[in-house]
């Protein structure tokens, strides 16, 4: 009986051994005595080869074609294949109409055209790869968080608080329910929510490390490249730091790591997004990082000959963020202890006068400008409770106090957009381009 074989691992079989496969055809080439098919089924980017004698032919053999192939498993003459099927039966499974199918068979459409077809890209060679890519760098940065360490934790995706600040805000109301007799299911206003940072930091009261890797939603009414109204987000908090260093080292150490994991186990994928030189100045980026305080990055915007007009105290925007990266060679940059009033009320004050700074910093990398951002938070009691005061937030974040008054630790965390590390990465302009089904402001398509 014939093996049924993922085509990933076709070639560590014996030659000689009969298998089975299933997959797409990518490709039909016809010759007299022979027919000659490549067949993919998404495990790889490389398709098997599949030979055989022209009576097997079907007019139902087209490009996008499924279909089930027996055969048995030959050293290829052919020095681009190391190994090819010499099939004996060839049944089609699913057929595709060459004329309708929106992707042709010697065309590389370019990103911007397969967004039109949602629900067919990923049978392209180029949103294969992306995703085949993007399953690899979730497993990388499960992996780091494993291996140093941290608790995954299951955050809500319906939640009643806003994270302040955050972002605006998706409701979560029944559809059956009437303006008439509007009331709340769950007796208080609840959201999808926009950072699971509050809820990492109940958990980081009984354990030092924790993570969480999920959705999350913000009502941007914006179609920029940059910004999506569901992506995922990677987060963090860390009990027991001492220093912004301490927290500014483990973002680095996990960025280094999930990019040097999928740039070495996606080789051939990554490479249909990148050129050599584009791949060794990925390498280049594992290796350096910069650091600077936003006091610093102010003076270097104030030098710029594009003549940014920035005073001490304004948020950067992506202009300065590119800018910044740029200046310091193209590599990842940490900007450090922004203005307090920039940042949201659980960040840690420096208490710094006259700047009044807070522990805060964001990661910026070359053609995405802030991947990552994070802050030490503030931990002592009274300064929260001023702060909450201050912003006639404390009734609301009284369970957040509690955090405070209950065995309490310094701490910080941050929180990485997992859609702007596949931008960065790939060196994919539009993030759009980087999540299988994007969601947008005027735009839910499937």
């Amino acid at each position: 009986n014939p093996i049924f074989v993922c085509m990933l691992i076709s070639d560590r079989y014996w030659i000689g051994t009969p298998l089975l496969i299933n997959g797409w055809v990518r490709s039909v080439r016809t010759q007299k005595a022979h027919i000659f098919l490549h067949v993919n089924d998404g495990s790889s980017l490389q398709s098997l080869q599949v030979v055989a004698g022209a009576e097997l032919n079907d007019q139902l053999l087209t490009f996008g074609s499924a279909v089930e192939v027996t055969g048995i498993l030959k050293k290829s003459p052919h020095q681009k294949q190391a190994v090819e099927l010499e099939a004996q039966r060839i049944h089609v499974i699913g057929e595709c109409d060459p004329v309708d199918f929106p992707f042709k068979i010697k065309e590389r459409h370019n990103l911007e055209y397969l967004r039109q077809f949602p629900h067919l890209r990923c049978r392209t060679n180029a949103f294969s790869s992306l995703l085949r890519i993007r399953s690899e760098a979730t497993a990388a940065f499960h992996s780091f968080f494993k291996d140093n360490g941290f608790v995954q934790i299951h955050t809500p995706v319906i939640t009643s608080n806003d994270c302040e600040g955050a972002g605006e805000l998706f409701q979560v109301e029944p559809s059956s329910v009437g303006d008439a007799h509007r009331e709340f299911f769950f007796s208080v206003p609840a959201f999808l929510t926009v950072s699971g940072q509050l809820h990492l930091e109940v958990m980081s009261g009984a354990f030092s490390r924790v993570y969480t890797f999920g959705p999350t939603f913000r009502a941007e009414n914006s179609q920029s490249r940059r910004h999506l109204a569901e992506f995922y987000m990677v987060e963090a908090e860390l009990g027991f730091l001492r220093s912004l260093n301490d927290l500014t080292k483990v973002m680095e150490d996990m960025f280094k790591s999930t990019t040097e994991q999928v740039l070495a186990r996606c080789v051939e994928d990554v490479d249909l997004f990148h050129s050599k030189e584009v791949f060794f100045k990925a390498l280049n980026v594992i290796l350096s990082t910069f650091r600077m305080s936003y006091s610093e990055a102010v003076e270097i915007l104030g030098r710029s000959t594009e003549n940014f007009t920035f005073p001490w105290g304004c948020d950067l925007k992506t202009e300065h963020e590119k800018h910044l990266v740029k200046h310091c060679g193209n590599v990842p940059v940490f900007v450090t202890d922004y203005p307090y009033r920039l940042k949201p009320f659980y960040a840690r004050a420096n208490q710094d006068p006259p700047q009044n700074t807070a522990a805060a910093v964001d990661l910026l990398v070359p053609g995405v400008g802030e991947l990552c951002g994070g802050s030490l938070r503030e931990e002592r009691l009274d300064v929260l409770t001023a702060h909450l005061e201050d912003a006639g937030l404390e009734d609301t974040y009284d369970w957040y106090l509690d955090l405070r008054r209950f065995g309490s630790v310094p701490h910080g965390g941050f929180g990485l957009g997992f859609e702007r590390f596949l931008q960065c990465v790939l060196g994919v302009d539009n993030i759009k381009d980087v999540i299988p089904f994007p969601r947008y402001s005027h735009s839910c398509l499937l």
